[in-house]
C-alpha cells in the first residue's frame, strides 16, 4: 500500500464524454444503479451553464437505467439552473469531502454507497469524499484549467504528482495481467 492510496481513484478517465456507450453498461452490471457527478470541470468549465453534452450525457444514462444526481460546493444559484437543465436532482454547499453530501446523497437516491460512483475532477474534494463515504470513484481530467479558481490551482500541483503515481501503478498492473 502506498502512500497517496487513500488518493486514488477507481477509475480515470480523459473526460465523461469520450467513455464507450458500454461504460455506463458495464457500471450496472458491477452493481452501480446511480452516478453522481461535480460540475464544474468535470461536466462542464468551471462557471458554465449546462450545455448540450452534459444533457445527452444526462439522458442517456436515463435511457440506460442509472439514476443521476448533482454534488457540488456551489450554492444553489449556480447548481440548480444546472441541474434543471439536464433533469436530475442535487445537493449544493455539499462540503465535500465531507462524507455527510455523499451519504445524504445515496439517501436521496435510495441507495447504499456501493451502488454508487461519483465522477469528478479534483483528487482532494470529489474522489476523497467520494472514497471515505464508500462510493466508487471516476477521477476525470479537468475540461479547462484555466478557468479554475486560485485556490483550486494550488491544489492541481500535488494533484499531478497523484495522478502521475496512479497511472505507473496502473501501468504495472496492466503489464502483470498481460504476463
Amino acid at each position: 500500500m502506498g502512500i497517496f492510496d487513500v488518493f486514488y481513484p477507481d477509475s480515470y478517465e480523459r473526460s465523461l464524454y469520450s467513455l464507450p456507450e458500454g461504460y455506463w453498461d458495464s457500471l450496472k452490471e458491477k452493481g452501480i444503479r446511480a452516478v453522481i457527478f461535480d460540475i464544474d470541470n468535470t461536466l462542464v468549465p468551471h462557471g458554465a451553464p449546462a450545455d448540450l453534452r452534459s444533457e445527452k450525457l444526462f439522458s442517456l444514462l436515463r435511457e440506460r437505467g442509472l439514476d443521476t444526481m448533482i454534488l457540488s460546493n456551489n450554492d444553489e444559484g449556480r447548481v440548480k439552473p444546472f441541474a434543471e437543465k439536464v433533469k436530475t436532482r442535487y445537493i449544493c454547499k455539499a462540503g465535500k469531502p465531507s462524507r455527510k453530501g455523499y451519504l445524504k446523497a445515496c439517501e436521496l437516491l435510495k441507495l447504499t454507497p456501493s451502488q454508487a460512483i461519483f465522477a469528478g475532477d479534483q483528487i482532494f474534494t470529489d474522489i476523497l469524499g467520494a472514497k471515505r463515504a464508500g462510493l466508487k470513484s471516476l477521477l476525470v481530467e479537468p475540461i479547462d484549467r484555466s478557468t479554475d479558481i486560485f485556490k483550486i490551482k494550488l491544489k492541481r500541483i500535488p494533484e499531478r504528482a497523484i495522478v502521475a503515481s496512479f497511472k505507473r501503478r496502473l501501468k504495472k498492473r496492466l503489464k502483470k495481467e498481460l504476463f
